[in-house]
């Protein structure tokens, strides 16, 4: 504090004091009649990757796979692989003992021999049979023989040649029988119809088999190298899917992990069980993946997601900050520059995906789209922006 007496002596002191105070008068006054200026929230457009997909389920099941029968009657003999075993194709699998036996094939080949003997003795009484009539024909044309030797020659023609027919017969039965049990016999052992993993084993040593008998294979053998994704679609999206597009996935044994395949084929049938009494119709659609390590597994739970479009190192923004559409297809945004003024501008949209749209021209990486409602003190007098969002 500056003394009356001190003033009185120092008049210098008190003027300075008296100009300081009023320069400390003038600032505060400064300070608070200038508004802050109004706060803008913005979005920040960004660059990313945006892919439109189509959602579905599935399991997997295999690719190529084979089921492995008897092709003769008997019992097995030996079985020589297990359920999990790789083998080659035409690997040996199993033995056969044929029911039909060696010993009834010789017998069919005896009984072949002795009918080929009779066929050739009735070959020579059949010859000798057209002899006897033929001569008895030219002795009736000049009438030197009885009516009752003409017809008895015709009669034991026509009894030698059916004798033949019939022995031609007895053979082709017999030759039909012999070639069945050779096959047979041929047939004893069962080989792998391809290279694969034995991933099913419905036989035993010992056991009784016949041809195309019913129920289960007896073995089925599968290559596990690619595996097939049938996936249920449902028809409100299966219009969109296009053969030779990327079908990703996820299987819940493998967690974090996605692999990929390219759609084969859209089933143009109704799933089973669906679109029937109110069901919604669902459509099975197939894509193949590699499985060189055989992790994936038959009957497998996937998550499926079909790339209908993507757009790779694209602008993006939130799709809600779009409003109305207008006749050249075109969006009004409002755009926050460096100076934080608030300026018009139209953008073309491209790819839309969840909560997002792909910006094709209008507007780059980095500028700032203002979120909310412009204030009105925010906008330059001369700008013809809008007042608010579109």
């Amino acid at each position: 504090m500056i003394d009356k007496h001190d003033s009185a002596r120092h008049p210098t002191l008190l003027a300075a004091a008296a100009l300081v105070l009023a320069l400390h008068a003038d600032i505060s006054f400064a300070q608070v009649s200038v508004p802050s200026p109004p706060k803008l929230e913005t979005v920040t457009a960004q660059r990313g990757d945006l892919q439109q997909i189509v959602n579905a389920t599935g399991k997997l099941q295999f690719r190529r796979y084979a089921d492995v029968n008897v092709q003769v009657a008997g019992q097995i003999k030996d079985v020589l692989v297990a359920v999990g075993d790789a083998v080659k194709d035409g690997q040996l699998l199993m033995e056969i003992s044929p029911a039909v036996r060696a010993q009834q094939v010789e017998s069919s080949r005896a009984q072949m021999a002795r009918l080929r003997a009779e066929l050739a003795d009735q070959q020579a009484q059949t010859d000798f049979a057209e002899s006897q009539f033929k001569r008895q024909t030219q002795l009736k044309a000049q009438n030197a023989t009885r009516e009752e030797s003409f017809e008895s020659s015709r009669m034991n023609l026509s009894s030698a040649r059916a004798r033949m027919d019939s022995i031609n017969a007895q053979i082709r039965q017999l030759e039909a029988t012999l070639k069945a049990d050779e096959e047979s016999s041929l047939h004893k052992q069962v080989l792998a119809p391809l290279s694969g993993t034995v991933v099913a084993l419905n036989a035993r040593a010992g056991q009784t088999v016949s041809v195309g008998q019913a129920g289960a294979p007896l073995m089925r053998i599968a290559d596990l190298s690619q595996m097939t994704v049938r996936a249920r679609v449902a028809e409100v999206d299966v219009t969109r899917l296009k053969r030779g597009m990327t079908a990703n996935f996820q299987t819940p044994g493998y967690p974090g992990r996605t692999w990929s395949g390219k759609l084969r084929q859209v089933i143009p049938v109704p799933a089973e069980g669906t679109g029937e009494q109110g069901k919604q119709t669902f459509y099975n659609v197939l894509f193949e993946v590699d499985n060189p390590e055989q992790e994936l597994m038959s009957g497998m739970t996937t998550q499926v997601q079909f790339i209908v479009a993507q757009a790779k190192d694209a602008v993006l923004l939130p799709a809600d900050l779009l409003g109305q559409r207008d006749a050249a297809g075109m969006y009004l945004l409002n755009v926050v520059d460096r100076d934080q003024r608030i300026v018009a501008r139209k953008v073309k949209i491209g790819l839309r995906a969840g909560q997002q749209v792909q910006v094709l021209s209008g507007l780059a990486a980095g500028e700032q789209v203002l979120a909310g409602p412009a204030p009105t003190s925010a906008l330059p007098p001369e700008s013809d922006a809008p007042a608010g969002r579109p």
